[in-house]
């Protein structure tokens, strides 16, 4: 539903600053760095980004707007859960007496 969003707004990544970038990004200067856009990088990040902006799902009616809020909430309950455990390497760097 996304990518119809894209089509039916005519929304160009490229202008949005989410590439495709055919130069190598790392010898780019600090200014063209900060122009590049990523994408979420966490499931935090993602929920975010959900939260901010999830218009497109409810066109049509294909997803409930309460239906939408309930997920973002579980996935946070999930995500928290997740985080306050500690990875293997911490384990490894941090609890190995």
């Amino acid at each position: 539903m996304a990518g119809i969003d894209g089509i039916r707004n005519k929304i160009d990544p490229v202008k949005e600053g989410f590439g495709p970038y055919d130069v190598n990004l790392y010898t780019l200067s600090a200014d063209e760095q900060a122009k590049i856009k990523s994408l979420p990088k966490s499931l935090d990040e993602a929920l975010d980004a959900l939260e901010q902006d999830h218009a497109f799902l409810l066109e049509g009616g294909v997803f409930p707007k309460r239906l939408i809020e309930i997920w973002i909430e579980n996935k946070r309950k999930e995500s928290r859960r997740v985080n306050d455990i500690p990875h293997p390497l911490e384990f490894e760097m941090y609890y190995d007496l």
